[in-house]
């Protein structure tokens, strides 16, 4: 015997839990099914973003912007560029117009799945394959690690980068960018990091020499969240011990030979365990042809890297606008799932250039020299540029 939903939505990442609250709005009530135990089984990462042109109209969308609002970090919006010797060579204040305000993705999260009606998340449902249902067209079936099978006439895939949904798709899957993060955090850092507090400033702050950068934030709990980031190979991961403390923090350093000591701190000082992450993309301008009963939205349609911060708000902006195409055809879910996917694919391939160019440019061997100048050039404007780049989700 199977369980049969409406609609399933695999994934309950900031995508898949806003698609859920768009369609409650409207009416129409989508399972969430997420691998996680429970919604505090892991940190969630650290601060967004979010842009006044695509993840804040999915809040709007979302009926969340009251409460949005308080999450709010005041200051975040400020941006600093360094060099290695921790010079300042930009720095922009925050102008307090919320064109691009910063939140922290675990507090943004709990709003989502607070606004959902209680049973809408199922956790603890980690996927095991997906099918197509013979005799059945457009109904799929889910097969989860723990036996349990169940069947939906409409399937969205928001299961990120390496997602299950995808190959009933295309055969494309991520590959290697070619950099590698390591990612720490420093406690009460006033306090306790006074020297990488000052370097780190008020909200965001880049620094680069060559190919090699360390981009990171100050969080509304007082603490640093750091990612280093090199071009190294793919296997470059794998021969460092990360489990052993000593040696990984000494693998990092290594690679920060001669930069100022204030930014070596941020890893030399981590309060928590060094984090390795390859970062990964999916090929600028993914498309499909028309599979019925099946679409994709967020990482798992179009996985790129953080380097434009596009990650989560076009995640949230492809759930809202698929939910509302949904809303819009009643009965229709093909015609639903027509008009989304001919938007999704040139709004993501825009996003995902974005991101390719901002990679090759921050990690360019005279970086931060190009960094520099582009920011140099919005200086003045009323609003960020959209393809501003930013630090996202750098989870692989």
């Amino acid at each position: 015997m199977t369980t049969h939903f409406p609609i399933v939505i695999l994934g309950g990442g900031l995508g898949g839990l806003t698609a859920a609250r768009v369609l409650h709005l409207g009416g129409i009530e989508a399972a969430v099914f997420d691998l996680e135990p429970d919604r505090h089984a892991r940190v969630q990462g650290g601060m967004l973003d979010i842009h006044i042109y695509n993840g804040q109209l999915a809040i709007r969308a979302a009926g969340l912007w009251e409460p949005f609002t308080g999450l709010i970090h005041p200051g975040g919006e400020s941006m600093r560029i360094l060099d290695h010797t921790a010079t300042v060579l930009v720095e922009q204040e925050d102008d307090g117009e919320l064109n691009r305000p910063e939140v922290e993705r675990g507090q943004l999260r709990d709003l989502l799945i607070d606004s959902l009606p209680e049973g809408t998340i199922r956790w603890g449902r980690k996927a095991r394959s997906v099918r197509e249902v013979p005799g059945h067209p457009g109904r799929h079936a889910i097969e989860f690690t723990d036996g349990e099978i169940i069947t939906t006439d409409l399937l969205i895939g928001a299961d990120g980068a390496w997602s299950k949904v995808r190959p009933l798709l295309t055969d494309l899957t991520p590959s290697y960018t070619g950099i590698s993060f390591i990612e720490a955090d420093l406690h009460d850092a006033d306090a306790r990091h006074p020297h990488e507090a000052a370097a780190m400033g008020a909200g965001m702050m880049m620094s680069f020499r060559g190919n090699t950068g360390i981009l990171g934030h100050r969080e509304t709990d007082g603490s640093l969240h750091t990612y280093v980031g090199f071009q190294v190979p793919e296997s470059w991961i794998d021969t460092v011990d990360w489990n052993d403390a000593a040696a990984a923090t000494a693998a990092v350093l290594d690679r920060l030979e001669g930069w100022d000591e204030s930014l070596r701190g941020l890893i030399a000082h981590a309060d928590t365990a060094l984090t390795p992450r390859r970062i990964n993309a999916l090929p600028v301008g993914i498309s499909w042809a028309r599979v019925p009963g099946v679409t994709l939205l967020g990482d798992a349609a179009h996985v790129m890297s953080p380097f434009a911060g596009e990650g989560a708000n076009i995640a949230m902006y492809d759930a809202s606008e698929l939910a509302q195409a949904i809303i819009d055809h009643p009965g229709d879910t093909e015609a639903a799932l027509t008009a989304y996917e001919q938007a999704l694919f040139p709004r993501a391939a825009e996003a995902a250039g974005d991101s390719a160019e901002s990679l090759e440019m921050m990690f360019s061997a005279d970086s931060p020299r190009p960094l520099v100048e582009m920011f140099t050039r919005f200086a003045g404007e009323d609003e960020p540029g959209e393809d501003e780049p930013g630090v996202g989700e750098a989870r692989a």
